[in-house]
C-alpha cells in the first residue's frame, strides 16, 4: 500500500500539477469555507471531455456541475445557520473542480494530504496503519462520475474516509472488499438494470441491441443488462461501444447504426452518458432511422440538450429511467443571490497565491455561467442527492459528537469514526427516506419516463414506477404515445411467440430465434424451461400442448354404484335360488329326477356353483388383500369341479344308452372304480394345484395401473403369474368343450334322460359369455371392467344352473307326474324301441 501511495504522490507532483492547475488556477481549491470539520466536494464544474492541443486550455463551463457545486454550498450553509443538527458546530468546505482526470487525482490527493509548514506544499505519509491519520477533510461528496468514483475511492479507502458520491452509479462500486469507504445517494446500476428487463418483460421484448459508452458506466452496465436479459430470456441481438469521443458524422457510429437495423431489433438500450448519447442520436437521425424505441439510462434520460437535438421526434419512442424527482426548495434563491453579490462585488481582490479565495472572489467568476440558468429537473434531481450527502455527513456528525443532548462534543475525529456513522444513519429529507444499506447504496426507486414531442420546450411524461422491497414495475400504458402506424406497442421479438403448450426449438445461438413444436401427452411445458417439455409424475396426465399436469383419477368399482347395486342383487337372489333347489333336491334325493340329474352329484354342482358365485362379491368396492387373494381362485377350482361334475355325468348317460352294450367290461370297470367319482376329484385337485401355483409365485395384490387409461388410475388386482392364470382359463375352456361334445352326442336320448341337452344349452350360454368379455376388455378398460367380468362369470353360472337345475326343480315342485318310475321306464322302453327299428 506504501509503494503504491508513493507513486500515486509522484504522479501528483508531476505529471498532472500543471494541466490540474490550469483547471484550479488558485492553488488548492476552487472554494473554501473555514468550520470546525471541513467537507471536501469534488464537482465537474467544467466539461470533462478535453481534446488534443498544443497545450492545455481552461474548458468552457458546465452549468449541470455548477447547479451541484451550489447545492453543496447550499446545504453547508442551511445546516450551520440552523444550528438544529449540529449545535455550537460549524461545518467547512473544500470545493475542487475536476475537469479532467488529473484535476481528480490532484483533488483527493490533496483532500488525503495534511498541510506542513508551507501550504504550497502537501504531505501525505505513508503509514502502516491509518487510524489516528488526519487529512484535511472528515468527508469527501463526490465524484459525478463512475470513471473519477474508481480512482477517488480506491485512494480514499486506504484511510476509510467517507465519499458520498451523488452520481456515480457504476455496480462494482458497491464490492466494499475493493471500496470499503464508498458510499452514494444514487442507485446502483443494478437497480437500474433490474428496471429495464422488467420493462423488456412487461411488453414482451425479447430481441433487443445495447449500445454503451466506452467507460465504466457504459462497460458494466453493458455486462450486467447482458447477464440479467439472457437469464430472463431476453436475447442481445447486437451490442456495441461507442468511444467518448466519437461524433455524430463519424464512420464507427454510421456502421453501428447500420448494424443496429441490420439486427431487426426495434428495440435498443443506451447505457450511456449523456454526452455520447448526444451524438449518438444525432447519428441516427441523420440515417433516417424512424419507428424505433430507445430505452434510455438515468444519466442521459432528463437532459434537455438531446431532447432539443434537431429532428429527434423522428427517431421514434423514447422511454428512460429517473430517479425519482425530490425539489431543493431554496436553492434557485440561494444561486440568484450569489450571483448578484458577484455582480456587487465584481472589483473585490483576491490573494495572488488563491489560498484564501472564497465563493464571492471576483477572480472565481469563470466558473459560473455567463448568464442565470434556470436548473432543469435533471440539475434538481442530482442536486438533491448532493444536498442529501452532505445532511448524511451532518447525521453522521451529529451522532459521532453526541449532539442529542443539546451541544455538541467538540474533539478530534478520524475518518474511520465517521464511517462507521454514516454507515447507519436513517434520517428523512421533504419526503425521501435517506439510509444505506449493506452495500453503501441507496435504497430507492425510479420513475418511468417518456419524452414528448408535442411541444417546442422540454417535456416528458411520467408512466410508470419501479421500486424497491419487493422489487415492482407499474406501468401506465394508456399514457404512452407510441411513434408508430395505428399507435401499436412495437414488437421486438426474433420469432413468433409460440402457443400455450408448445415448446421451442432453438435455431441458430441465440434462445430467441425458435421453432414451436407442441408437446406430446403426457408431458407439459414448464414456463420456466420453454425449450423443454417435461413429463408429467406418475399420479399426473396432460394432454398434447399442456402447461399443467392434472392429478389422475383412481377409479374402482365401489359399492354404492347402480351398476355394483343391480350386480349384488342379481348374485344374492342367483345364490337364494340355488340354497332353495339344493333343499328341494335334498328332500326328494330318491325321486327318479333327482337320480337322473346325478343323485348327490347334484348337491355337489350346487355347492360349487353357490361358492363361485360368492367370488362375484370381491370384486366390488376397493380392492382389499383378501378379496384378490380368493376371487380368482374362488372361482376357477369351484367352476372346475361343477364342469367336471357335468362332464362326469354326460358321459356315464351317453356310455349307458350307447356303449355299454358294446363295451360291458369298461363299464363295469367304472362302477366297480368310482371312474367318474376318479375323475372329477383329478380334474379339480389339478385345478386346485395350478391355482395354489400362481397364488405362491405371484400372489394377486391390490394395485393401480398407470397404463390402461392416460387420465386414469385403474385400481385393480394383480393378475398373478400370467402363465398359470391362463392355463387355469384354458383348462376350464378345454372341460367346457369336452363337456360340450359328450353332450353334443347324446341329443337324441329318452326325453326323461334329457340331461345332455340341458349341458349344452349352459355350455353355450358360457361361450357366448367368454367370448363376449373379451370382446369388451379389448375395446374397454376402465374402472366398470371388473363388472363387465362380474357380468361374464354371473351369466355363466346363472346359465348352469338355469339350463340344467331349473327344469327338474320345476318338475319335482310342478309336474309330478313326470317324477315317477313307470314314466321313465316308458321313455327308455320308447327309445330302444326307436334305435331297434333304426
Amino acid at each position: 500500500m506504501g509503494l503504491s501511495l508513493a507513486a500515486l504522490l509522484h504522479l501528483h507532483l508531476w505529471a498532472p500539477c500543471y494541466w490540474a492547475f490550469q483547471c484550479q488556477n488558485m492553488g488548492h481549491s476552487e472554494f473554501r469555507l473555514d468550520g470546525d470539520y471541513t467537507i471536501a466536494g469534488l464537482f465537474s464544474i467544467h466539461s470533462s471531455i478535453v481534446t488534443m492541443k498544443s497545450r492545455p486550455e481552461r474548458p468552457d463551463p458546465f452549468s449541470h456541475g455548477y447547479h451541484l457545486f451550489q447545492a453543496m454550498r447550499f446545504s453547508v450553509e442551511e445546516i450551520n445557520n440552523s444550528g438544529e443538527l449540529l449545535p455550537n458546530v460549524t461545518l467547512g468546505y473544500e470545493i475542487y473542480d475536476i475537469c479532467s482526470e488529473s484535476a481528480n487525482m490532484y483533488a483527493t490527493l490533496s483532500i488525503l494530504a495534511q498541510s506542513i509548514s508551507s501550504s504550497s506544499h502537501l504531505h501525505v505519509e505513508v503509514l502502516r496503519d491509518f487510524t489516528l491519520y488526519q487529512p484535511k477533510a472528515v468527508a469527501v461528496i463526490g465524484p459525478d462520475s463512475s470513471n473519477l468514483a474508481l480512482s477517488t475511492a480506491a485512494i480514499l479507502s486506504i484511510a476509510l474516509v467517507p465519499e458520498i458520491s451523488y452520481e456515480a452509479s457504476s455496480q462494482i462500486l458497491s464490492a466494499k472488499y475493493i471500496y470499503p469507504s464508498f458510499l452514494r445517494t444514487i442507485p446502483s446500476d443494478r437497480l437500474q438494470v433490474e428496471a429495464l428487463v422488467r420493462l423488456l418483460l412487461d411488453f414482451n421484448w425479447t430481441w433487443v441491441a445495447v449500445v454503451a459508452s466506452d467507460n465504466a458506466y457504459g462497460r458494466q452496465g453493458l455486462q450486467t443488462l447482458y447477464e440479467v436479459a439472457t437469464k430472463k430470456g431476453i436475447c442481445v441481438a447486437y451490442q456495441g461501444i461507442l468511444s467518448l469521443n466519437v461524433i455524430s458524422s463519424s464512420l464507427e457510429l454510421e456502421k453501428m447504426v447500420q448494424r443496429l437495423v441490420v439486427s431487426r431489433a426495434n428495440v435498443t438500450i443506451v447505457f450511456s452518458n449523456r454526452r455520447v448519447t448526444h451524438s449518438f442520436l444525432k447519428g441516427v437521425i441523420q440515417q433516417n432511422v424512424t419507428e424505433k424505441v430507445w430505452l434510455g439510462t438515468e444519466d442521459w434520460s432528463l437532459v434537455p440538450e438531446i431532447w432539443g437535438t434537431a429532428g429527434i421526434s423522428s427517431i421514434g419512442t423514447v422511454i428512460g429511467v429517473s430517479l425519482k424527482h425530490t425539489p431543493l426548495p431554496g436553492l434557485m434563491k440561494f444561486e440568484s443571490a450569489y450571483i448578484s453579490s458577484m455582480a456587487v462585488d465584481s472589483n473585490a481582490n483576491c490573494q495572488a497565491n488563491g489560498e484564501s479565495c472564497n465563493q464571492i472572489c471576483t477572480q472565481c467568476r469563470k466558473l459560473t455561467p455567463n448568464k442565470k440558468e434556470v436548473p432543469t429537473t435533471y440539475d434538481t434531481q442530482a442536486a438533491f442527492n448532493t444536498y442529501s450527502a452532505v445532511h448524511a455527513v451532518a447525521h453522521g456528525l451529529h451522532h459521532l459528537l453526541g449532539c442529542h443532548t443539546g451541544a455538541c462534543h467538540k474533539k478530534t475525529v478520524y475518518p474511520w469514526q465517521l464511517l462507521e456513522e454514516i454507515k447507519h444513519v436513517n434520517f428523512t429529507l421533504y419526503d425521501r427516506q435517506v439510509y444505506f444499506d449493506n452495500n453503501g447504496d441507496l435504497l430507492i426507486g425510479y420513475n418511468i419516463i417518456q419524452w414528448n414531442w408535442d411541444s417546442q420546450d422540454w417535456n416528458f411524461s411520467i408512466i410508470g414506477s419501479f421500486t424497491r422491497n419487493p422489487d415492482r414495475l407499474s406501468i401506465d400504458k394508456h399514457r404512452i404515445r407510441w411513434h408508430t402506424e395505428g399507435n401499436k406497442v412495437p414488437i421486438s421479438r426474433c420469432s413468433k411467440a409460440c402457443e400455450a403448450g408448445e415448446k421451442r426449438l432453438q435455431q441458430g445461438m441465440h434462445q430467441c430465434c425458435f421453432q414451436c413444436v407442441a408437446c406430446p401427452s403426457g408431458t407439459f411445458l414448464n414456463k420456466s424451461d420453454p425449450f423443454d417439455c417435461q413429463p408429467c409424475g406418475k399420479e399426473e396426465w396432460a394432454p398434447v400442448k399442456s402447461e399443467t399436469c392434472s392429478s389422475r383419477t383412481i377409479v374402482f368399482l365401489p359399492w354404492n354404484d347402480p351398476i355394483s347395486w343391480a350386480l349384488l342383487t342379481a348374485t344374492t337372489l342367483l345364490l337364494l335360488l340355488m340354497a332353495g333347489t339344493a333343499v328341494i333336491f335334498a328332500l326328494n334325493l330318491g325321486t327318479p329326477v333327482v337320480k337322473s340329474a346325478g343323485g348327490q352329484m347334484c348337491l355337489v354342482m350346487l355347492g360349487s356353483l353357490a361358492c363361485a358365485c360368492c367370488s362375484l362379491y370381491c370384486y366390488f368396492g376397493e380392492p382389499a388383500w383378501l378379496t384378490c387373494l380368493l376371487r380368482l381362485p374362488l372361482f376357477s377350482i369351484n367352476f372346475t369341479l361343477c364342469l367336471s361334475c357335468l362332464v362326469a355325468r354326460s358321459f356315464q348317460i351317453v356310455f349307458i344308452f350307447k356303449m355299454a352294450a358294446k363295451a360291458p367290461g369298461l363299464h363295469e370297470a367304472c362302477r366297480k372304480y368310482h371312474g367318474p367319482t376318479l375323475f372329477i376329484g383329478a380334474s379339480t385337485s389339478l385345478q386346485t394345484l395350478m391355482s395354489l401355483i400362481s397364488l405362491v409365485t405371484t400372489t394377486p395384490v391390490p394395485r393401480k395401473n398407470y397404463d390402461k387409461f392416460m387420465e386414469l388410475i385403474i385400481l385393480e388386482c394383480s393378475d398373478g403369474s400370467s402363465l398359470i392364470h391362463s392355463l387355469g382359463q384354458f383348462y376350464c375352456g378345454l372341460l367346457a368343450i369336452l363337456c360340450f361334445v359328450i353332450s353334443y352326442m347324446g341329443k337324441d336320448l329318452p326325453e326323461s334322460y334329457n340331461e345332455t341337452k340341458c349341458i349344452a344349452f349352459s355350455l353355450l350360454m358360457y361361450f357366448i359369455s367368454l367370448i363376449a368379455y373379451y370382446v369388451i376388455s379389448s375395446v374397454y378398460q376402465g374402472k366398470y371392467l371388473p363388472a363387465m367380468l362380474t357380468v361374464s362369470n354371473f351369466s355363466t353360472l346363472s346359465g348352469i344352473f338355469v339350463g340344467y337345475f331349473l327344469p327338474k326343480a320345476y318338475i319335482i315342485l310342478f309336474r309330478a307326474e313326470l317324477n315317477t318310475t313307470e314314466y321313465f321306464q316308458t321313455s327308455i322302453q320308447s327309445y330302444t324301441t326307436k334305435r331297434s327299428s333304426d
